[in-house]
């Protein structure tokens, strides 16, 4: 556990430079610890300086050792999902040709495509692939054809099916502004800027995964549906850990979500993520906020934070409303990880069924997820940060999908096809990010 720890303390560092936002306090929030730790202004730079990068050092906690072939397995999945991956891959064929190591990537299915080809939305056969790669990279699941489906039947069925089998208990979604897309958000500049929150969702338990739950029917005749919201204390600790070691790669805040004034299971998250953060990070300053006011304060004042622990369905929406702050879903990372083993990397957003085929979607949300990939799991920090620069230095050429693109901005507009062989020919021509120690 200590090393999962460790492992997920040095992600944090991946989309996040420290600033220097002022706290406030706001109705609901009671902080426990009040010793705030101030965020350190010294940061490595590199040839190409970029908002994504991280100091470039191997961490010896990746999920394999650096080595010259790695086992990648593939999820298209849905809707937008073969062709953001077609772009990602054709960037990482870039990548590898130029870094002179191999990723050999594999398909398997997931969600509606493994229900039409397997009646099963997460098969064994993929689960078996995937726990023997080095890594897995997720593009996105679901669509209106499967929506009336039996539950068991449905795509996100897969996905839940997927972080249980593989343990990965812990979700970490960051929602940075950057600077070329600031006027993408539909909120007031001054609202957004220097907007940096990292999320960290549980995602194993809670009322997604609680029993009993179902559908019955009374002796009266009417139909009754019922899911258990239950968390064991050991899952609230394991998450806590995660949280107040992200926090203290950060800014030292972490503000736990509950609705502890109505639910006995948000009173023991409560309880458990004061203790944990107490005894065993006493620098963390930590607050409690119910989770209908925290679905205020994120459009209200989303400066106020700077890590969020949520269980999984507070989680759940709380990471889409703060993803949305920057302006699209469409840029936006996200890693799935356990105590052991491969870790699943992937976009924040969804499959967009109304889009699929048609060359609109963004592939640069999948294409920061394989950087994330590179540096976490496969140790290979030095061409995430390549990733990165090449992520933002497209969008400093004014280079836009349709999902980011403002009338006014004077930017050309460009496909998912596009948009992949932009980013592909800045990896091959761009000089490798350096440190400077």
């Amino acid at each position: 556990m200590k090393l999962q720890i460790t492992k997920v303390a040095f992600f944090t560092l991946l989309l996040h430079n420290n600033n220097n936002n002022n706290s406030h306090n706001t109705s609901n929030v009671v902080v426990v610890n009040a010793f705030a730790v101030k965020a350190s202004n010294n940061s490595n730079k590199f040839a190409y300086k970029s908002s994504f990068t991280t100091p470039n050092k191997s961490t010896n906690l990746a999920a394999v050792s650096r080595k010259d072939a790695y086992s990648i397995t593939l999820l298209p999945g849905d809707g937008i999902g073969p062709e953001i991956t077609a772009a990602t891959c054709e960037v990482l064929q870039t990548l590898t040709k130029k870094c002179g190591f191999t990723l050999e990537m594999k398909e398997a299915l997931i969600g509606g495509a493994a229900i039409d080809a397997a009646n099963d939305p997460f098969p064994q056969e993929s689960l078996d692939q995937c726990l023997s790669s080095d890594s897995v990279l997720l593009a996105c699941i679901g669509g209106y054809k499967w929506d009336n489906n039996p539950r068991e039947l449905r795509p996100e069925s897969g996905l839940l099916k997927m972080r249980k089998e593989m343990g990965l208990f812990a979700n970490l979604r960051p929602a940075k502004v950057l600077k070329q897309l600031i006027d993408a958000s539909t909120l007031k500049r001054e609202v957004v800027e220097g907007v940096d929150i990292m999320v960290v969702r549980e995602l194993t338990g809670d009322v997604y995964f609680g029993t009993p739950k179902g559908i019955d029917t009374l002796p009266s005749g009417e139909r009754v549906g019922y899911n258990n919201m239950i968390y064991s204390e050991s899952e609230i600790q394991r998450i806590a850990q995660v949280a107040g070691d992200v926090a203290s790669k950060r800014q030292g805040r972490l503000c736990s979500i509950d609705k502890a004034n109505v639910l006995d299971v948000s009173q023991l998250w409560k309880e458990v993520v004061t203790e944990v953060i107490t005894d065993e990070f006493p620098e963390i300053e930590l607050s409690h906020m119910y989770v209908d006011n925290a679905a205020m304060q994120l459009i209200r004042w989303p400066k106020q934070f700077d890590t969020i622990v949520c269980g999984n369905i507070f989680g759940d929406i709380l990471s889409d409303e703060a993803s949305m702050l920057v302006g699209s879903l469409g840029m936006l990372p996200s890693a799935s990880i356990g105590s052991s083993g491969p870790g699943v990397f992937e976009p924040c957003h969804g499959s967009a069924p109304d889009i699929a085929g048609q060359d609109k979607s963004n592939p640069l949300a999948m294409i920061l997820s394989a950087a994330m990939m590179l540096r976490y799991d496969l140790d290979r920090s030095a061409e995430a940060d390549l990733l990165e620069a090449a992520v933002e230095a497209v969008l400093d050429q004014g280079v836009r999908t349709a999902d980011i693109k403002q009338e006014t901005d004077n930017c050309e507009l460009v496909g998912c096809k596009e948009m992949g062989e932009r980013v592909a020919k800045l990896v091959e021509t761009m000089d490798m990010p350096a440190t400077t120690v």
